[in-house]
């Protein structure tokens, strides 16, 4: 698979404007800041074709990203504070939509940061991904930024901090360094050829 290969297709602020869903969808969630943007263009081998931004809350709309038979979708990040009331209710309609709707959403990586216990949200998005059988893989973005005993003890707490983490794929991702990415890979891979 040519990860370099993959395109920018369309961004939709509303759920209603998503087009049907035609193809597998790989969705990227987690909240605000936390490094999607960065993963999606480690991915892709790419700069900038995800924009990454240090404030937080700068992607408000669902992306939609091509990448061979497949679809990458770059869901809003969540539980940003500095942002309107109806700015939040709108981005919680557009990943509640999205989630709900009869997509053919194969796995959702869920992003939460390495550094600090899952936030409210981040276990909402988890019991909710859980509860609606929508697999997902766990991704602990930020991993340069810990030491190896800090990581030992962050991957000990997870163990209870998660629901259901003995059941639960965990990958460590670094942007700085790359770690992890070669595992993301292998996992689009995988249900990208189960749908050729």
């Amino acid at each position: 698979m040519n990860f370099s290969q993959a395109q920018f297709i369309a961004s939709y602020g509303k759920f209603s404007q998503i087009p049907a869903s035609d193809r597998t969808e790989i969705a990227f969630s987690g909240r605000s800041n936390v490094g999607k943007s960065s993963l999606i263009n480690k991915l892709f081998n790419r700069k900038s074709l995800a924009r990454v931004s240090a404030t937080p809350g700068k992607t408000v709309t669902i992306n939609f990203y091509s990448l061979e038979n497949i679809y990458i979708v770059d869901l809003p990040g969540y539980g940003y504070a500095k942002v309107a009331k109806t700015e939040k209710v709108r981005w919680a309609g557009l990943i509640e939509g999205y989630l709900n709707a009869d997509r053919e959403l194969d796995l959702v990586f869920q992003l939460v940061d390495f550094r600090h216990p899952p936030t409210a949200d981040d276990l909402m998005m988890i019991n909710f991904l859980i509860d609606s059988e929508i697999p997902f893989v766990v991704v602990l973005t930020k991993a340069d930024k810990l030491k190896k005993t800090q990581r030992e003890e962050r991957l000990k707490a997870l163990q209870t901090e998660l629901p259901c983490a003995d059941q639960i794929t965990v990958v460590p991702f670094s942007a700085e360094t790359g770690e992890g990415i070669e595992e993301i890979r292998a996992i689009v891979e995988e249900i990208a050829s189960a749908e050729e």
